[in-house]
């Protein structure tokens, strides 16, 4: 499969093009400027040279020619962006990214976008593309160390159940991470602002958090065994009474 990354030069635009790159996917580094994208390739390529075959560039309608379309841009232009190559995204899944986030003071607080999430708005910038929300909460150094596997969770939702399987198969090989379907689309409002809550954690604590949940032990892309039935009970039988030997 090729994955398209719009805004492939930014910080996580780039880390996801080289992680996908790195578990067999064509990643495409796509940027307004090819130029810019070709840069951030060769850096990508320059550190791990084995995914050279893997990990290509091009403008963004490049990306956005791929099968599967990643937005990397700021929360701000990813519905314009979306816009702009609606043409080249008609029923594809679009996978949106971005957080509305402003930093008040020390404080990061979430914004509330057009339509109530990033997501929703590429929703309805695009709404013939199947728009799933994903990516939201790994740190990019992380995400673009690919010799080491990330330990989080990846909250998954959008309204075409299709679209988010083959999303969550997607993370599903990024060593580390575990994808959980959140539900529908409209849950990004909550998503994409608690990256606020894990921004604020890395500063009061200096590290990179990533989340992680307890209290699921299938796997989330299985459905539940069904429960185990007793095997239908028997009506015992008594022994046979021993054969009469004849008198002699």
């Amino acid at each position: 499969m090729r994955i398209g990354v719009i805004g492939g030069s930014g910080p996580a635009g780039s880390a996801l093009a080289a992680r996908l790159a790195s578990v067999g996917y064509e990643a495409v580094i796509g940027s307004r400027s090819k130029y810019r994208a070709m840069e951030s390739r060769d850096e990508i390529v320059g550190r791990y040279p084995e995914i050279d075959e893997n990990l290509s560039y091009g403008d963004n309608q490049a990306a956005a020619d791929c099968e599967l379309v990643v937005i990397a841009t700021p929360w701000d232009s990813a519905a314009t962006m979306a816009q702009a190559n609606a043409p080249y995204l008609r029923g594809k899944i679009v996978v949106s990214m971005a957080n509305a986030l402003v930093k008040v003071g020390k404080e990061f607080q979430p914004l509330v976008p057009p339509r109530g999430s990033v997501a929703a708005h590429v929703q309805a910038a695009v709404p013939e593309s199947r728009v799933v929300a994903a990516f939201h909460h790994l740190p990019a150094a992380e995400l673009g160390a690919i010799g080491h596997p990330i330990d989080s969770d990846v909250l998954i939702c959008g309204d075409d159940s299709r679209a988010v399987e083959t999303v969550s198969e997607i993370v599903a090989k990024i060593p580390g991470c575990r994808p959980l379907d959140a539900g529908e689309l409209s849950n990004a409002t909550a998503i994409e602002a608690f990256t606020a809550v894990l921004l604020q954690l890395n500063i009061r604590y200096k590290t990179r958090v990533a989340p992680k949940l307890t209290g699921i032990t299938r796997d989330p892309r299985r459905p539940a065994a069904p429960p185990a039935t007793a095997p239908p009970a028997t009506e015992a039988t008594a022994p046979a009474a021993p054969a009469e030997t004849p008198a002699e």
